[in-house]
């Protein structure tokens, strides 16, 4: 099936959203435009404060946009109120986090079923036979009664993921999961990720690297909470790496 074709699973138009800081408005994003669609590997890239985290939040309606309109799987967000945003998270969105978000008391079976124990039409052995599938598929089911202060960073980082994959979500949010990881253990995990978006899951990943963005199926480059083709944000980039350095130079000879 063609990509434009296959059934999306977020659409945004003209998205904005505004923080209140007492009297003051701060506008993160600005006009997004965006479709995210079944079986697609999304990245989104661009500078610290730009609004990555921002957009994702929103993605994973953890949040909601302070302007246009944001569907999910062909539904209004905004006519939603938080307990059915909430079931939709549960049952359709897996998350995936830079600082892993394990706990630190349950066991690595335990933490993979967390999501299941909010769902009513999962019972009990049907719930412990998603968990061995899901650390299986990362390689991490030897590890099951173990804790995560026995594992590494990179390791911690696969059950962070089989826990995303339990409830089998229609789509993977990763919010720079290879931030907390060494170069060896980053890549480890960005090849789980890409074997499984190859597997036909549907991923929208934050990450700085573009070495990682590579991997997916296209970027979306985020400036100043806008979105912006590839070539405007090279120059943009490029100027203010050019005024950066200026101002290095200048308050280094005063």
């Amino acid at each position: 099936m063609q990509a434009h074709t296959r059934p999306s699973i977020i659409e945004m138009h003209g998205i904005g959203k505004v923080f209140q800081a007492g009297s003051m408005e701060c506008q993160v994003l600005t006009d997004i435009h965006l479709t995210v669609r079944q079986g697609e590997f999304v990245s989104i890239a661009g500078p610290s404060g730009c609004g990555k985290t921002t957009l994702l939040s929103l993605m994973g309606l953890l949040d909601v946009p302070s302007h246009g309109e944001l569907r999910f799987r062909g539904e209004s967000v905004h006519a939603m109120g938080r307990a059915e945003r909430a079931r939709l998270r549960n049952r359709h969105i897996g998350f995936v986090f830079q600082a892993f978000n394990l706990i630190d008391d349950l066991s690595v079976a335990e933490n993979v079923a967390l999501p299941l124990s909010f769902r009513k039409d999962v019972m009990a052995r049907d719930r412990a036979r998603r968990v061995v599938e899901a650390l299986g598929s990362v390689g991490m089911a030897h590890r099951m009664r173990h804790y995560p202060a026995q594992l590494s960073g990179g390791q911690q980082q696969r059950v962070a993921v089989a826990r995303a994959l339990v409830g089998d979500p229609s789509i993977l949010l990763a919010d720079e999961p290879t931030g907390n990881l060494d170069l060896h253990n980053g890549e480890t995990v960005m090849a789980l990720l890409n074997r499984l978006h190859v597997d036909g899951r549907t991923i929208c990943m934050v990450t700085h690297d573009d070495r990682f963005n590579a991997m997916a199926d296209r970027t979306v480059r985020l400036l100043d909470g806008r979105v912006v083709d590839e070539s405007t944000f090279r120059q943009l980039q490029s100027e203010a790496d050019s005024g950066l350095a200026a101002r290095r130079h200048s308050a280094s000879f005063p």
